[in-house]
């Protein structure tokens, strides 16, 4: 055999090695890929799969300790003990379905259908206003019953919202160039969104649609100085409803001095009650079911106050351990995002962001809330307090955001989205 030949050979050999073994590093491990043993990526990120679930779960839990005990009120004397828990089962399980129908969906498909998602919960937040439709409660107008649950359409527009600006933003990609031209526009749409909560009212759910809209504009690449222009305009505005509103007045006064004898038995009472449940929960909680706030004390301790239950039931750490998996959840979410704008997927990624934004800042007013650190504002803890339409949008956001990644982790594997 010729010299020739053998380095042929040799060479040959070399190369079957090298394809047999590529030898990767990944930290402190070698990973090595062979035809026997191909490497595998998981089609979704499984792990914020269980954290969704750990918040629903003990979401569950807290809702059924908190209500409970209100059958024997005598408001709700005709309820059995365990109506709004198995009324908040019914309303995650019509939430799960609906994500994974969401989750079949490409995002293509909302991207096309954006504007009219839109004027489908514009409709909404109009027939809500009609007193044969639309369903009060505590002098508020802002739920559509639906038979086996009550819809209220802010929460759709939430979401409206933040799909409509993902695809307003990449559609006017010259907003840079040309801000108020390109910008006027969706400021519009979000102030019509904007009166149309005011008159139920629910000025609670306006102030996280704006946060949504700012945070996708901030996000979409506008100039810094003309974002904080309009984050100027937009507290002015908050400030002047508050200031024109004698209701909400009364509102920030409480919020100032909640123990005073004018405000301890009205408008303060919530606050002073859920500061009471932090102070008795003290380290590790009182116990599981043991909230003495719940029996009456602190009003919708389900809804807007499940914190200050969880709080006086499991203490410093259980408060410490919801705000550390819903830093998780969110901080994953923004990830997400930006791995969907660094393979191109600019609408993709504003709409995974702007979950992240919806979903922080609605927890971050909730907790402050219940902790005294800003003033009283009806808005839920999502994933975990009780209110179907709530539970069913955080989870189709949630879904869409999964179908997100499920995109980016296909097109990272060379398949198309």
């Amino acid at each position: 055999m010729s010299l020739a030949t053998q380095l042929s050979n040799w060479f040959t050999g070399l190369g079957k090695a090298a394809s047999m073994v590529l030898p990767v590093r990944l930290g402190q491990q070698t990973l090595s890929r062979t035809p026997a043993a191909p490497v595998r990526i998981a089609a979704f990120d499984q792990t914020l799969v269980w954290v969704c679930t750990a918040l629903l779960l003990l979401g569950l839990v807290m809702v059924y300790s908190a209500t409970v005990a209100m059958p024997d009120n005598p408001k709700f004397a005709n309820y059995a003990h365990t109506h709004f828990v198995m009324r908040h089962v019914l309303s995650l399980t019509v939430a799960l379905i609906a994500g994974l129908v969401v989750f079949q969906l490409p995002i293509a498909v909302w991207e096309k259908y954006a504007p009219w998602l839109f004027v489908f919960s514009l409709v909404l937040l109009g027939l809500v206003l009609l007193p044969f439709i639309g369903k009060g409660v505590n002098g508020a107008r802002r739920w559509i019953s639906l038979g086996f649950m009550n819809f209220q359409p802010s929460e759709l527009a939430k979401f409206a919202v933040l799909i409509y600006a993902a695809d307003y933003m990449v559609r006017k990609m010259d907003v840079k160039e040309r801000f108020f031209r390109a910008v006027m526009p969706m400021a519009i749409a979000v102030a019509v969104v904007g009166l149309l909560l005011l008159a139920e009212p629910d000025m609670g759910a306006f102030m996280v649609i704006s946060v949504i809209a700012m945070g996708i504009l901030f996000l979409g690449g506008v100039n810094a100085r003309m974002f904080f222009l309009i984050a100027a305009v937009v507290v002015i505005a908050f400030g002047l409803m508050v200031m024109l509103s004698d209701w909400r007045r009364e509102r920030i006064f409480a919020y100032l001095d909640p123990w005073g004898d004018k405000y301890s038995l009205g408008k303060g009472y919530q606050l002073s009650h859920s500061l009471i449940a932090f102070g008795r929960g003290e380290i590790f909680g009182v116990g599981l079911g043991g909230s003495i706030e719940k029996l009456h004390w602190l009003p919708e301790a389900h809804t807007d106050f499940l914190m200050a239950v969880i709080g006086e039931e499991l203490g410093f750490v259980g408060v410490l351990a919801v705000i550390g998996l819903f830093m998780w959840l969110i901080r994953r979410i923004m990830h997400i995002g930006r791995q969907s704008i660094a393979l191109d997927r600019l609408f993709a990624g504003l709409v995974a962001q702007g979950v992240g934004v919806w979903i922080g800042f609605q927890t971050f007013i909730n907790i402050g809330v219940n902790l005294g650190a800003l003033p009283t504002k009806g808005l839920t803890l999502p994933l975990m307090s009780y209110g179907g339409s709530a539970i069913l949008m955080n989870i189709v956001s949630l879904a869409v955001v999964l179908r997100i990644d499920y995109e980016n982790r296909l097109m990272m594997r060379g398949g198309r989205s």
